[in-house]
């Protein structure tokens, strides 16, 4: 079964910046798009940035300017870098795979970003 995993998170001071990856373990069928979610302690997971498969991509408001979402097919890696971190943005990251044909959702176990003040 391919999973998703997260990397990159860790503890940064506000101001700084983080690139969190999401790598396949193999190939994944029927990808639309992937995606860059997050959920803060009590909230709900909400979208950060998203990447179609012809490089649209998509940001959450709190965050343009700040990240961006790229991939490189050939390691099968999606990237976010977000830069200026608030404490705001401190939350655990999610990575999921959309697909085609009813295919089902993929998820990352997610990576935990703290942005210290």
């Amino acid at each position: 079964q391919v999973q998703l995993v997260e990397s990159g998170g860790g503890l940064v001071q506000a101001g700084g910046s983080l690139r969190l990856s999401c790598a396949a373990s193999g190939m994944i069928v029927g990808i639309n798009a992937m995606g860059w979610y997050r959920q803060a302690p009590g909230k709900q997971r909400e979208l950060v940035a998203s990447i179609t498969n012809g490089d649209s991509t998509n940001y959450e408001e709190s965050v343009k300017g700040r990240a961006t979402i790229s991939r490189d097919n050939a390691k099968r890696t999606v990237y976010l870098q977000m830069n200026s971190l608030k404490p705001e943005d401190t939350a655990v990251y999610y990575c999921k795979a959309e697909r085609r044909w009813g295919l089902p959702v993929i998820w990352g176990q997610g990576t935990q970003v703290t942005v210290s003040t």
